[in-house]
């Protein structure tokens, strides 16, 4: 009798505690508009005496940043991947290709005239920019989420051109790459 009635509160037990392990229910949250809010932090950029030398000034930052974001993006279409184990957002970086295609040929054309002002290998550059964000995945768990937003921002119609999307991550302070301070 005792065992029968132990085996009872061991059930009972039981039941009440996988009963407790779904916890509260929480509703999903809202799918935010497309906005440039994903960009993660960047990290403040040196005092302007030791970088004046080798800063970049607006349009040529301009032009690495949309090199760096059109990387960035090729990583997220590679590394993200649905439940089943495919591409996630392929679709979208192929609409993201197709959208900016003369501002990416433009910005192929620009980033020649800078790699030869500053003495870059375009091709070292852009190489470092698809490694250094692959890099970014394992460590960063709004991965997918970050460049689903870039993904987002950059196709929705009020962003008309590739200026206008920040990349995901801005890997300039990394790379050497500043601004040049205000005179």
């Amino acid at each position: 009798m005792i065992m029968k009635l132990m085996q009872a509160a061991v059930l009972v037990a039981g039941g009440l505690a996988l009963g407790g392990c779904g916890g509260a229910k929480t509703a999903t949250p809202a799918k935010k508009p497309p906005a440039a809010d994903y960009q993660a932090a960047v990290p403040p950029s040196p005092p302007a005496g030791q970088i004046r030398a080798i800063c970049y000034n607006a349009a040529d930052l301009s032009t690495m940043r949309a090199r760096m974001l059109q990387q960035e993006m090729s990583v997220v279409a590679l590394q993200c991947q649905n439940p089943s184990g495919g591409r996630a957002f392929e679709p979208q970086y192929a609409s993201f290709l197709s959208k900016y295609r003369s501002d990416l040929a433009t910005n192929a054309r620009e980033m020649q005239d800078v790699a030869r002002r500053k003495r870059l290998n375009v091709d070292v550059v852009v190489t470092e920019f698809a490694n250094r964000t692959a890099q970014k995945a394992p460590v960063d768990p709004e991965f997918c989420g970050r460049g689903l937003r870039a993904l987002e921002w950059a196709l929705d119609p009020k962003t008309t051109s590739l200026a206008q999307v920040p990349p995901p991550y801005d890997l300039g302070p990394d790379m050497n790459i500043h601004p040049c301070p205000a005179q």
